[in-house]
């Protein structure tokens, strides 16, 4: 990265990566979170407002080395530990459910706020993204998953995508299975890692470091288990002689499958057992939401059982998350600023004046004033004027 020489000609200029919204997107943001925070509402999930700052090690529980590298850290000038700002609302949510609510049965919370990272996720990405997203804890049947799928899609919804293209697996597939083959912690990392790739060459020479044919097969056949709802036949086939903890995750995307095609008929279901986003995060059934000329995912989620057990209460818990910046890009027709066209009024200390003003921003309306000598607001557009006719104010339109 080129050094920048920060004289006063540039202290305009943010960093890299770092975002900010002018106006009218500003309020169009505004707007789609009040509608997104209504809908959640609406569901049974209550909204939380964790703090931007926490000790670092309560930020990155769960979370991986992805997660440390994303996040920000800085010394607490009070207490002299080392602190983090948050890369990442999730780990902060499970810490409240765990710790500060406590509750019996399950719980839905939800969340939206600007959250920071070290770097870009990926090309044109921000480092400053504004995450929503929702947890449901307490409750580890499919059902739970269902729900929560169903409410990232209608997230997805409000900004106008009604058919996104969901990417769907398991991470207790990959786990169980080099655990059977005994890969040790180093080979299983670049495997993991050759894996999203979809390597096959690197894939079939990191597996001659096991022994038995058995295991090294099954490992070997993730790479092709990805496509359609057929997918899960052929894992069945593949995979039949796995251990319980390989059978239990077919059957809970089976579960799932069957309840997502008959919940969103029609929705593209894919089937990826190589894919393992945030495996050091997730504990079982992951997803994304694709749409079509889109390379990124607009939303993820999975499940992630047991995170609140340093919180002192292991909990079953799942839930996704998106960046609101980027669904707005989606969603600026069905959002807009949705403003009525503004009112003009006179600068005045004119009693009356002031109370027709009063009375008729209550209303709703969008009342600017315009400040002597100067030209009128740029804050528009504007419609109507009040003027005063016979000693009493009214509303009029504009020329």
């Amino acid at each position: 990265m080129k050094d920048t020489d920060f004289s006063d000609d540039n202290l305009w200029m943010l960093p890299e990566g770092v975002d900010e919204l002018l106006p009218p997107r500003a309020w169009s943001l505004e707007l789609f979170r009040r509608r997104i925070l209504d809908v959640y509402a609406s569901w049974g999930y209550e909204l939380v407002m964790p703090p931007t700052i926490e000790y670092l090690e309560s930020l990155l529980i769960g979370g991986g080395h992805d997660l440390e590298l994303q996040t920000f850290k800085l010394t607490d000038q009070l207490s002299g530990r080392l602190m983090g700002v948050r890369a990442d609302t999730t780990p902060q949510a499970a810490r409240i459910d765990a710790h500060k609510l406590r509750r019996d049965g399950p719980v839905r919370l939800c969340y939206m706020g600007t959250v920071l990272h070290t770097r870009p996720e990926g090309p044109g990405q921000s480092r400053n993204p504004v995450q929503v997203g929702a947890e449901l804890y307490g409750h580890a049947g499919v059902e739970s998953d269902v729900e929560v799928i169903d409410l990232m899609l209608e997230t997805l919804r409000l900004a106008g995508i009604e058919s996104p293209h969901l990417d769907i697996g398991h991470v207790d597939v990959f786990r169980s299975l080099a655990a059977d083959a005994d890969l040790g912690p180093d080979l299983e990392n670049r495997l993991f890692e050759a894996l999203q790739r979809k390597a096959r060459p690197e894939i079939n020479e990191l597996l001659r470091a096991v022994p038995d044919a058995r295991p090294r097969e099954r490992l070997a056949a993730l790479c092709d288990l990805n496509g359609g709802l057929t997918v899960l036949d052929q894992a069945g086939e593949h995979l039949h002689d796995a251990g319980p903890r390989v059978q239990n995750a077919l059957r809970h995307l089976w579960a799932l499958a069957s309840r997502l095609e008959h919940r969103h008929p029609e929705m593209t279901l894919h089937f990826d057992l190589a894919e393992l986003s945030g495996y050091q995060f997730h504990t079982g059934v992951v997803f994304a939401a694709f749409v079509r000329g889109h390379g990124r995912e607009l939303a993820r989620g999975g499940r992630y059982d047991g995170i609140g057990r340093v919180f002192g209460r292991a909990r079953p818990a799942t839930g996704f998350s998106t960046d609101l910046k980027q669904l707005l890009a989606f969603a600026a027709e069905q959002v807009g600023d949705h403003r009525a066209p503004g009112i003009l009024a006179p600068w005045s200390d004119d009693p009356a004046l002031l109370r027709e003003i009063r009375r008729l921003r209550e209303g709703g309306e969008r009342v600017v004033l315009a400040l002597p000598g100067e030209p009128p607001p740029q804050d528009g557009p504007y419609d109507r004027h009040l003027v005063e006719r016979d000693g009493r104010w009214r509303l009029e339109n504009l020329a």
